[in-house]
This record gives C-alpha cells, sequence and structure tokens, in this order.
C-alpha cells in the first residue's frame, strides 16, 4: 500500500508553509505542531500524511475530509509490520492533533483530559483504552534517569489527584503575578498533571495538547515551534521536573521545563538539548552499540546510523533512496538523531559529513 519511492517533488514541508499565503500559515502552524508531537514515541508521520496536510492548508479538503482520507489510506493494507502500525498512529493522531488545536473551545477540568485522550487515540490503542484513567500502576525507564523511573500516581487516586491539583490552579490568582512568576507557576502545574499520568499510553501528547489550549484560555500567544522541534526535550523536562533520588544529590528541577515554557510564550531562545536534561549532562557521553534505555531511536533512525557508519558523506536523497523512504522522511529523522545528541553536521550542506557521536 505504501508508496516507497522517493518523493518526486521532495516535500519540504517547513518551506511550504513560509511560502504560503499568511492566512494558510496559521493553519499549517498548527499542522507542524501536530506532526512534531509524535516524535515523543520516536513516530514519524508519512508522506501520505504530508500531502494531505497540504491539501488541507491550500483549503482543497477540510479537517473532516482530511480525517476520512487518513483512515481510508489505512482500512485495506494487509501485511503489515511493526513499522506499519507506528506510522499509523502517527498519522491518525497528527490529524486529529490538528484538528483539536483549531477548535475554539476549552474547559478547565479532568474531564478534557479525558476528552482530548479518546479523541487522539479511539482505535489507535489496542491495549490501551482511549479516555479511560489507567487503573494499573506503572513505572518507566528513563534514559535521562540513568534508567530509573519518576514515581507516578496511584491508579485508584487518579481523578482525587487530578482534582486536587486542577483545584489549586483554578484558585491561583494570575493577576496578582509577573509574566515570569506566571511562568513558573504554570511550569509546576503542568508538571504535575504529567506526574499524574492519567493515561497508560499516549500521556505526554494528551498533556501537550492540553496544555496549549489552556495557554490560549488564558490569552498567551503561544509560539508552538518548541512543540514542533523539540516534543522529545519537552517529555524529558517534564521527567527531570519530577524526579527526587535524594542519596545521589538529585532533586526535582524545573529549570528545563522553563527554558521550554519560556521559548514558548515569551520567544526566548534558550537552547533545548536533551542531554542537557540528563543527571549526568556534563560527562555524558552516548554509545551507540549499547543505546541508553528509553531512547527513542525508531528503526528508520538505526538504519540512519547504519548507513552514516559506512558513508558518513551520504546525502539526503542518497539516504531517501538506500532506505526506500521520502527525503522529507529522511530530513525529519536526521533533524531527531540531532536532537539526541547521536549526530552532529561537519561542514557545509554540500561538502560536509556527518558525524556519529560516540564513546
Amino acid at each position: 500500500m505504501k508508496d516507497k519511492k522517493t518523493n518526486p517533488f521532495e516535500l519540504d514541508f517547513d518551506s511550504y508553509i513560509l511560502q504560503s499565503e499568511p492566512e494558510k500559515q496559521e493553519n499549517g502552524k498548527l499542522w507542524q505542531t501536530a506532526i512534531g508531537l509524535q516524535q515523543v514515541d520516536g513516530l514519524t508521520p508519512s508522506k501520505y500524511l504530508y500531502e494531505t496536510a497540504k491539501r488541507n492548508i491550500d483549503g482543497e479538503i477540510t479537517i473532516e475530509e482530511a480525517k476520512k482520507l487518513i483512515d481510508s489510506y489505512y482500512e485495506t493494507h494487509q501485511g503489515r509490520t511493526e513499522e506499519d502500525d507506528d506510522t499509523e498512529e502517527a498519522d491518525k493522531v497528527s490529524v486529529r492533533i490538528r484538528e483539536i488545536l483549531a477548535e475554539k473551545t476549552f474547559s478547565f477540568t479532568p474531564d478534557l483530559l479525558l476528552s482530548i485522550h479518546k479523541r487522539l487515540f479511539t482505535g489507535v490503542f489496542y491495549k490501551v483504552k482511549a479516555g479511560r484513567f489507567r487503573d494499573y500502576n506503572i513505572s518507566k525507564r528513563e534514559w535521562v534517569l540513568d534508567g530509573e523511573s519518576v514515581l507516578y500516581a496511584n491508579a485508584d487516586m487518579i481523578r482525587q489527584t487530578l482534582e486536587y491539583d486542577f483545584g489549586q490552579e483554578k484558585a491561583f490568582d494570575y493577576s496578582k503575578v509577573s509574566k515570569e512568576e506566571a511562568i513558573k507557576h504554570l511550569t509546576r502545574f503542568i508538571a504535575n498533571v504529567w506526574q499524574i499520568h492519567p493515561f497508560g499510553e499516549g500521556n505526554t501528547r494528551t498533556t501537550a495538547v492540553f496544555t496549549i489550549k489552556y495557554l490560549n484560555s488564558l490569552g498567551f500567544e503561544v509560539n508552538n515551534e518548541p512543540f514542533e522541534k523539540n516534543s522529545w526535550y519537552f517529555r524529558n523536562a517534564l521527567v527531570r521536573a519530577n524526579y527526587t533520588n535524594m542519596n545521589k544529590g538529585i532533586y526535582m528541577n524545573t529549570e528545563f521545563l522553563e527554558r521550554f515554557f519560556r521559548n514558548l510564550l515569551m520567544g526566548e531562545h534558550n537552547e533545548l538539548k536533551n542531554r542537557y536534561c540528563h543527571i549526568r549532562a556534563e560527562n555524558l557521553l552516548v554509545n551507540n552499540n549499547n543505546l541508553p534505555v528509553n531512547l527513542p531511536v525508531n528503526k528508520t533512525q538505526k538504519m540512519i546510523l547504519d548507513l552514516l557508519k559506512i558513508n558518513p558523506k551520504y546525502t539526503y536523497d542518497e539516504l531517501a533512496e538506500k532506505l526506500g523512504k521520502t527525503r522529507e522522511t529522511v530530513r525529519v529523522n536526521l533533524r531527531k538523531l540531532e536532537e539526541l545528541g547521536l549526530i552532529s553536521r561537519v561542514g557545509a550542506d554540500k561538502n560536509g559529513h556527518w558525524e556519529i557521536i560516540e564513546k
């Protein structure tokens, strides 16, 4: 079903949006945010999703028609692989996030989290019930914590804990604090909601969509670029904001998340590197032969690393041809590998090469 050939017009989504008419650029930015958030789980949307998004930006199809096209695209697929499932999830959730972000509605209740999760993941997750709070306890080994886990809320206390945090936030008077203080407070509230981890899967994407809508309801002009380009940093920053290990001298630290929110709401340009969030950031070295735990490197990214070990001078087009992927897919995955600190670009685009960062 999927076309594995290189995209004939080499869709550069970023450039396309910049070249669009001003009234279409806002829609394009919503698509960029929706697509960028898939990187939280190492997912990359298909060429078809980008083409569908382009048609919606152009006004050729409505968002409802875009959803139906994406659903139809996957209905007749046979001989599925694990990578196909990941791409389907990325495509379907991207178009649904785009739809929700454009809606001018908001309700400051835990039920909105349930509603967002249900709309994003119905028919996508098969082991997790969409729109239901988890009924089991969890732990997740985190790369930034050297394999340790944040302590998440007990399953039987999720509703009560959410209602308490929402009540505290609702009672907070933003009129009495500066914008900088408001951002600090918002950072802690969002970190608390994420730590409760209401859902077994899809928790970070649900939290991100809720966060954007909540910030809009407060009147903030949200620069969604950090969510588009630094979504995995967002998750790692949430982890650090909720982890304490007194024996190791590590305490809950919101500074990483505050940098993200200051970029988001104040237009600052703080450097958002995932390796900075690591509990051993000063001496962290990555060994690609034994990737750290919970490092969301997908199959495509692993293949790119293997190819670059053979020839670090491969171009986007050469990598696309060898992988049977589009140029856009290669570009997105190379950018993700750079964000993870696994590769770096040395020299100019034409005459330079890729360097794999190893011990």
